[in-house]
């Protein structure tokens, strides 16, 4: 039987990663694009704040062809749905059937990906879906894969918690109420090395800085007030 041909959602980070994995390790698919959001105003992956280089360095150390999605600094819905309604249709006219995430237990958007993606005809997948995210990080490391945190919201870490390599030791000393992968959006991750990978990327600890971002009326996972602060780790390409 032929594999469904595939397009990851690629973030840069650790839950990305570990999906990939499995998605690779599973004949049922050919994963034969990553797809980033960059915020064409900085030049980083959306969120992450990851440089452009080191993504690019990324995904050639994977060896898999990326496809990245330029959107404004703070696009709208609107825009958001426009973009990648187009990567959509022309990601459909390749041939490619499925879209690959590596979300763990957001309902609310597995929901929203699952509907946008069937208007065109897509069947989403969801390799580490309800995971138990401790699991999920212990296996993470225990595969081989390496991880830094490139930004965190500040409700729960300082400057000194982002530019962190991830470790058994990280995992046993995380605050009660952040989680171990971050998935309700606590922090984010740059993999650099592991099974996935032709050779580690290398990189060095750069500039950390601050910013406040306005809450969204739609997302109280991880602040109670009108606005919310990011400490960013920049990385380095070596």
């Amino acid at each position: 039987m032929k594999p469904n041909k595939t397009y990851f959602n690629w973030s840069s980070g650790k839950d990305s990663a570990l999906a990939l994995y499995h998605l690779l390790n599973d004949n049922q698919f050919s994963v034969e694009k990553l797809i980033t959001t960059i915020n064409a105003h900085y030049n980083r992956v959306s969120m992450h704040g990851l440089r452009k280089d080191l993504l690019i360095a990324q995904t050639n150390a994977i060896n898999i062809p990326a496809s990245l999605i330029e959107l404004p600094e703070m696009p709208s819905m609107e825009v958001y749905e426009q973009k990648m309604n187009e990567t959509v249709s022309r990601l459909k006219l390749e041939s490619f059937t499925h879209s690959a995430f590596g979300d763990i237990f957001l309902e609310d958007l597995r929901n929203y990906r699952e509907d946008q993606l069937a208007k065109q005809g897509f069947k989403a997948v969801f390799p580490i879906w309800k995971r138990d995210t401790k699991e999920l990080i212990n296996e993470f490391l225990d595969l081989g894969f390496k991880t830094v945190i490139v930004c965190a919201n500040s409700k729960y870490f300082d400057e000194d918690f982002v530019g962190t390599i991830i470790d058994k030791h990280f995992i046993d000393n995380l605050p009660k109420d952040v989680d171990p992968c971050g998935e309700n959006g606590e922090f984010h991750t740059f993999c650099f090395d592991g099974p996935i990978f032709k050779h580690p990327i290398d990189f060095t600890i750069g500039k950390k800085v601050y910013r406040e971002y306005e809450h969204p009326n739609t997302d109280n996972s991880v602040c109670d007030s009108d606005k919310y602060g990011v400490w960013y780790c920049d990385l380095l390409p070596k």
